[in-house]
């Protein structure tokens, strides 16, 4: 909602403007109802009041497989195991960890030190026949394949949790018929930005890159897209919410991407069945 300001402006702000405020407010709500939702929260984010936050209802309780492809790294690993356990606030989830030819004493340690801990009800360890070359695809594809959740989450093992909520704030969108896969935002160590959503065109090779990298963590972005959820091209593998059934339908990430780009080549597959993918 924008309004002209000037120096006869009764306001310059929009906090003097608080039914415009509600007025947008009712806006979205309206929509929201014409398009069959009932149950759902709007409320102001820090980009701008009228700039707002749609929070909608979690339906049922679905079981979520968190794939996390591993080689060694056993700190990594430890790290964002232990994240999941005491950070989310979701309880119905599994994790799948896809061993893919690690050699050092310290993982195989912990992958016993798992099977008899606290996680041992929520990991399964399972073995990826290590092949001549490194095929990050096919190590996923195994991953999915061996869990029975209803939405699969796909994660790297150098990730952290640092939202409690983050499976919910991702599965509201991953539930909807009109969306596939939905990424989450990424920081780097610094807190600056690494995922943001993909744009296509972007990085290196100008193929596809991350939209804000390396800003400031609280950046707003442009016109405040760092702070709502949004329809992209695209978003990372290290971590992508998406259901069984869309997975499923365009058969998983495809193996002749060996390394990179299958993430976003899965996204375009996707979009090519008439989905969404979204980034919150």
């Amino acid at each position: 909602y924008y309004w002209r300001s000037h120096a006869g402006s009764t306001a310059s702000s929009i906090s003097a403007k608080s039914y415009a405020i509600e007025s947008a407010r009712g806006a979205v709500a309206d929509h929201l109802r014409r398009h069959g939702y009932d149950h759902f929260r709007i409320t102001s984010t820090r980009a701008f009041e009228t700039i707002f936050k749609i929070t909608y209802e979690i339906q049922r309780n679905p079981k979520i497989s968190v794939v996390i492809p591993n080689c060694d790294h056993v700190q990594d690993l430890r790290r964002c195991l232990t994240s999941i356990y005491e950070k989310s606030t979701y309880d119905n989830y599994e994790i799948i960890v896809v061993e893919n030819g690690s050699t050092t004493p310290e993982i195989k340690s912990y992958y016993r030190e798992l099977a008899s801990g606290a996680l041992r009800e929520r990991v399964k360890i399972v073995n990826f026949e290590t092949q001549e070359s490194f095929n990050y695809s096919d190590v996923v594809n195994f991953g999915v394949r061996n869990s029975d959740g209803e939405y699969v989450l796909l994660l790297n093992n150098d990730t952290q949790v640092i939202t409690v909520n983050w499976m919910e704030e991702m599965l509201m969108y991953a539930q909807r018929s009109d969306v596939a896969a939905v990424g989450a935002k990424l920081y780097f160590p610094d807190r600056k930005i690494q995922h943001a959503g993909v744009v296509l065109g972007l990085g290196a090779h100008r193929t596809a890159g991350h939209s804000h990298y390396r800003q400031e963590g609280m950046n707003l972005g442009y016109m405040g897209r760092l702070c709502y959820a949004q329809d992209v091209s695209a978003v990372t593998g290290a971590c992508l919410m998406v259901s069984r059934t869309k997975y499923d339908e365009v058969d998983g990430l495809d193996a002749s991407f060996a390394v990179s780009l299958n993430d976003v080549d899965f996204c375009l597959r996707l979009r090519e069945k008439g989905y969404l993918n979204v980034f919150t």
